[in-house]
């Protein structure tokens, strides 16, 4: 099963936790995942869109877990396949343990580069993850329909300058795509009826009726391909 996950806060040692985005990452159960950090305090755009300022990272790749040990932690791996921060992402991976907590969250400890001072440090973050409800193929409320809950679709061209991946879980749709060095990111929440705008009509719609390599093509032409559905 995949999972919706949200972050409750993060902290840098020894300062206290707070909590500057909103970040939600959508995984699907191979493993797939997209990550967006959208700032708090990000002002809209006239056309409702946010600048790339209103953004603190985007990032879109593969995660795998050690096996639980007997105490529930385990350790996460994820290697990045797009970010919004670097076109290079090359053999880039964040590490970190996870702790699940009494409370149904989990607390994951690690180190990273600390955005705010350039240097690596020790961090916390707690993570709760939300239900994952299905999404009718024409638009209704989550919870109704048979339809598939997690599509996957994936593009790459000019020798990997050109990336995009999104994943759609339920009632959410994350998707991330560089371009050289122009970054584009959406999310869609489905929290009632009615239509939605690409790419989570594509997957949410076409997504019902497309099977695994399928391929759509997009925008300016993009091609994405389907590379999961369950």
């Amino acid at each position: 099963m995949g999972d919706i996950s949200l972050r409750r806060h993060i902290r840098w040692l020894p300062d206290p936790a707070s909590e500057p985005t909103s970040t939600i990452v959508v995984t699907s159960p191979e493993r797939r995942f997209v990550d967006i950090r959208v700032l708090l305090d990000a002002q809209s755009l006239p056309d409702g869109t946010l600048p790339l300022s209103g953004l603190d990272w985007a990032i879109a790749g593969t995660s795998t877990s050690s096996d639980p040990l007997p105490d529930g932690s385990s350790h996460c791996v994820w290697s990045h396949w797009i970010s919004s921060r670097t076109a290079d992402v090359d053999g880039v991976a964040d590490e970190g343990d996870n702790h699940p907590q009494p409370d149904g969250s989990v607390l994951e400890t690690g180190r990273m580069v600390n955005p705010a001072t350039g240097e690596v440090g020790d961090y916390e973050e707690v993570w709760v993850s939300e239900e994952i409800k299905t999404v009718e193929a024409g638009g209704g409320p989550p919870g109704e329909g048979e339809g598939p809950v997690c599509v996957v679709m994936k593009m790459e061209a000019e020798g990997g300058m050109k990336r995009g991946m999104l994943v759609r879980l339920g009632q959410y749709c994350q998707a991330v795509v560089r371009v050289g060095g122009e970054v584009v990111v959406e999310r869609t929440v489905r929290v009632g009826g009615g239509k939605t705008e690409v790419p989570a009509e594509v997957a949410t719609h076409l997504g019902h009726l497309a099977t695994v390599e399928d391929e759509v093509r997009v925008g300016t032409g993009e091609i994405w391909r389907v590379v999961e559905r369950s």
